[in-house]
């Protein structure tokens, strides 16, 4: 079954839904995306640091605290998205797919230079923090893709000012 939902007898719903999801997606899946990014720095900062001991224990906290936020998050973003993800943003995920992961070699190779030049890298402080966030990245894109940018009928669909008489 595929992940879209544009069958001509769910059409009608769809657009309904479609248009909820535009007034409370949109919002959503920007919060989603700055939330990642800023949650993102974590792992990167973690890399270096050589001495766990001496990092201050609030930076642990946040991090886990707002790893708990962005789970949240892509939990409503999946649930907000739920059998409305659209032939668009299979295609735009795809897309994101094929350049993403050209990620996983950069991290190869990056991990294979670190190596080489003495290991500077913490891979142990890091690796789970850029691992869970890339498959949580990964599994919610189609999602969030729909939440962001939905369909062109659901934005015909949104109520516009009438037309007004020419005189």
């Amino acid at each position: 079954m595929p992940l879209h939902s544009s069958t001509p007898d769910n059409a009608a719903s769809d657009r309904r839904s479609m248009t909820r999801l535009a007034g409370a997606g949109r919002p959503l899946a920007i919060v989603t995306a700055i939330v990642f990014c800023i949650s993102s720095v974590f792992p990167a900062v973690a890399a270096f640091v050589h001495d766990r001991e001496s990092w201050p224990h609030w930076w642990g906290v946040l991090d886990v605290g707002l790893a708990f936020v962005l789970a949240v998050l892509a939990m409503a973003v999946l649930g907000i998205a739920q059998g409305q993800v659209t032939k668009q943003a299979e295609e735009a995920s795809y897309r994101a797919y094929r350049l993403l992961t050209h990620g996983i070699f950069a991290g190869l190779l990056v991990c294979y230079l670190d190596y080489s030049t003495g290991g500077r890298i913490v891979w142990s402080n890091c690796l789970t923090g850029f691992a869970w966030r890339a498959w949580l990245l990964l599994y919610c894109l189609p999602a969030w893709f729909t939440t962001f940018r939905p369909g062109p009928d659901a934005r015909a669909e949104q109520v516009a000012p009438p037309d007004r008489p020419r005189d």
